[in-house]
């Protein structure tokens, strides 16, 4: 049966990735962004399931208008696949407090800003399902430089994982199922600035022997979203090749 899902960050990366797949499976699309949504998936999106909304996850007032005008649109919400964030690759002695706390405030502010808004909705509706973004770079860990996470990412999307049980716990007598996907090194445009060497050691370190493409991600969020994921719930999900195990 067919699902309305949100997804933020959808201009680009997995965030795109989500939503062309989810609107391929045939299901009803709000594609949010602080970006324009690509006019590559607005012409291919069929005419009723799709809406696009100018959205800014450090505001709460953003986040319940996209909630509301996905409600209006389509009657419905049951997902939220939450991709929208920034990228730090600043060292340890480059990055400032302004620097830090601003990738906090798109990373781990907008996360639950956006989770408590759509909570709010479901919570009131029956419920549904939530998916965060974490990162693998919280296991190896990452000093920035070359385009890669650095302290303020990692500190970031480290704090997705405690974001994701407490809210689980807190959103679950709602029937309100929270989980997370930790990605590895990925194709996209906030990897787009690794060294070639970076790029390298990347691919090595997945037992794959690859870095992911967009789709590899976006395909274990819609899962997560979707009814056959109705058991899971505070849970971390690795998709990294093999690169971790942790």
């Amino acid at each position: 049966m067919p699902k309305t899902i949100i997804v933020t960050g959808a201009a680009s990366g997995i965030g795109l990735a989500c939503a062309s797949g989810l609107l391929a499976d045939g299901h009803n699309v709000t594609a949010a962004d602080i970006g324009a949504i690509p006019g590559a998936l607005t012409a291919v999106a069929p005419k009723g399931r799709f809406l696009a909304v100018r959205t800014d996850v450090t505001s709460l007032d953003d986040c319940r208008q996209a909630v509301a005008a996905t409600a209006k649109a389509f009657g419905a919400l049951d997902g939220l696949i939450h991709m929208a964030a920034i990228h730090s690759s600043e060292t340890w002695d480059q990055a400032d407090g302004d620097h830090f706390n601003r990738i906090l405030a798109v990373n781990v502010t907008g996360s639950f800003l956006m989770a408590r808004a759509v909570g709010e909705y479901m919570s009131e509706h029956g419920g549904g399902a939530i998916v965060l973004t974490s990162s693998g770079s919280i296991v190896s860990s990452g000093v920035g430089g070359h385009g890669r996470g650095g302290p303020a990412y990692v500190t970031s999307k480290a704090a997705i994982v405690g974001l994701t049980r407490a809210l689980a716990r807190s959103l679950g007598g709602h029937g309100i199922r929270v989980n997370a996907v930790s990605p590895g090194a990925t194709d996209t445009p906030m990897t787009a600035e690794y060294s070639e060497a970076a790029r390298k050691n990347a691919a090595a370190r997945a037992l794959l022997g690859r870095i992911g493409q967009p789709e590899d991600i976006a395909s274990v969020a819609i899962f997560l979203v979707s009814d056959a994921a109705g058991y899971m719930t505070g849970e971390i999900v690795n998709v990294n090749g093999g690169s971790s195990f942790g």
